[in-house]
């Protein structure tokens, strides 16, 4: 089991192919993304790799951070994900991962926060019908309909869709499929939507429901650490 890596999300565009044909991709681009930590089964029961991303001023990191970048020797960084890896798989503090971890055609699996809606009905938020046009309804054409039962049981279960807060989740989409990528300008294209606003960040990772690629580098696809 590889790491995973920590892109941000630029927006969406087409790749032409040879046939003419179009495919829509979103752009990830991988912002300094060097590995700050490693965590190993003697010392701290696991093995896991901890991946930080985007350059940060000193001023703007607590002290506790500060010292666990300077003890490794890695310059801050705004983001920092931990990612589980076999034992084989543990990268020294201070390597720098390129967009080369992925290869075109690999399956990999994508974790964003969704965009917020706020509060929103039930129409918009559970895809509800609503209520009909006419027929003696009145100014509650939207409305969610009855939310619970007669007298047994007389309440209204848990979990019941209403209206609510929309967005703003923890969402992984499976299975998309790397079309493209550019190591020169660390960009990674993925066929496809991925949840997540312009501008922010996401976890890419092999998928997990198919086999790693045959020419995806393992343990990673590593750069010198001056290119960081």
């Amino acid at each position: 089991m590889r790491t995973g890596l920590i892109a941000r999300k630029l927006g969406m565009t087409r790749l032409f192919q040879d046939d003419g044909t179009h495919v829509p991709v979103t752009v990830l681009h991988l912002d300094a993304v060097q590995v700050v930590d490693s965590r190993t089964k003697e010392r701290d029961g696991y093995t896991a790799v901890q991946l930080g991303s985007t350059l940060a001023k000193v001023k703007k990191v607590t002290k506790a951070q500060r010292g666990h970048f300077a003890r490794v020797k890695v310059e801050p960084r705004r983001h920092v994900v931990e990612f589980r890896v076999s034992p084989d798989a543990v990268l020294e503090p201070g390597a720098v991962i390129t967009a080369a971890h992925f290869v075109p055609g690999q399956k990999v699996d994508v974790t964003g926060t969704s965009q917020g809606k706020g509060f929103q009905g039930g129409m918009k938020r559970w895809n509800f019908a609503g209520l009909e046009a006419s027929h003696g309804v009145s100014i509650s054409h939207r409305s969610l309909g009855s939310t619970g039962n007669r007298q047994d049981p007389g309440k209204t279960f848990k979990n019941k869709k209403m209206a609510g807060h929309m967005g703003q989740d923890r969402i992984t989409t499976m299975n998309l499929e790397v079309a493209r990528i550019d190591v020169e300008r660390g960009l990674i294209m993925i066929r496809g939507a991925i949840p997540g606003a312009k501008g922010g960040y996401v976890l890419v990772r092999d998928a997990v429901k198919r086999a790693r690629h045959a020419d995806a580098p393992y343990p990673a696809a590593l750069a010198s650490s001056a290119a960081a």
